[in-house]
């Protein structure tokens, strides 16, 4: 995930990436949801092994619901890869410096704020949160997949929630939101100072975003089973097959 701008910063007469990787992969962005689409074995086996009816419907709900929201963000990014011409998620950034006329944000939520809202509404239903905590449910599940757990394994479910919160929140920044990047300021992006400079405006922005996960959460009740099902299916997938069509449309008049 690249948080934060390189040229020129170096650390003990090495180089210092704004990364934190394994290899640099060709296929970038499709290599992190391929992991991320894991996450849903880990709800599916733990509410199987518990032979408990509510762990098991919680785990059955989690695998619905992460596999058709996963379908939503994927095609919500395809605009995104599209307008900057690359799977690495650095030229992504870099394409998104700038402003329009002086004025607007380069920043892809501007010209893509339908794919924006599609990836930030799925994310909340990946992470399980409300109003998407439907394999939880504590009303009607007891904790859902969770309820034979305790101690720190019940603990380790909410650390690997809130990685995942935190890991969308960066995803969010990094592909609709500019990154490390800010509009209308020239910001001094060389060596230490420019490097400290973006990763504090990257990390500001992803905790924004991390706080308005807890405040949704906070804030709105959660859907019965039915409607998140058709929200994914009849909502979310159509709004981000549109929002791909607008990007080609607008890259082949020059708009983009």
């Amino acid at each position: 995930m690249p948080f934060g701008n390189d040229s020129g910063l170096e650390l003990f007469g090495h180089p210092v990436r704004g990364f934190i990787v394994a290899p640099d992969l060709n296929i970038g962005v499709l290599y992190i949801f391929a992991i991320s689409s894991l996450a849903v074995y880990a709800t599916v086996l733990a509410g199987w092994s518990s032979n408990n009816k509510y762990s098991m419907l919680g785990g059955i709900r989690a695998s619905a619901q992460t596999i058709s929201y996963e379908l939503a963000m994927t095609i919500s990014v395809v605009g995104v890869l599209m307008a900057s011409s690359s799977l690495h998620l650095h030229p992504v950034v870099e394409s998104q410096a700038g402003t329009w006329l002086g004025v607007l944000p380069r920043w892809n939520v501007c010209t893509q704020i339908v794919g924006a809202l599609t990836f930030i509404v799925a994310a909340f239903a990946e992470t399980n949160r409300v109003p998407f905590d439907l394999p939880e449910a504590e009303a009607e599940l007891v904790s859902g997949y969770m309820t034979e757990y305790s101690s720190m394994k019940y603990a380790a479910f909410f650390m690997g929630e809130y990685v995942h919160m935190t890991v969308s929140s960066a995803l969010i920044t990094t592909l609709f939101f500019g990154g490390w990047t800010l509009p209308w300021i020239d910001l001094p992006f060389s060596g230490w100072l420019g490097g400290l400079l973006s990763i504090g405006i990257f990390t500001a922005k992803v905790a924004f975003f991390l706080f308005l996960f807890v405040w949704v959460r906070w804030t709105l009740p959660r859907f019965r089973f039915d409607q998140l099902m058709a929200l994914g299916w009849k909502v979310m997938v159509p709004l981000a097959v549109l929002n791909f069509l607008w990007v080609g449309v607008a890259m082949a008049a020059g708009i983009l």
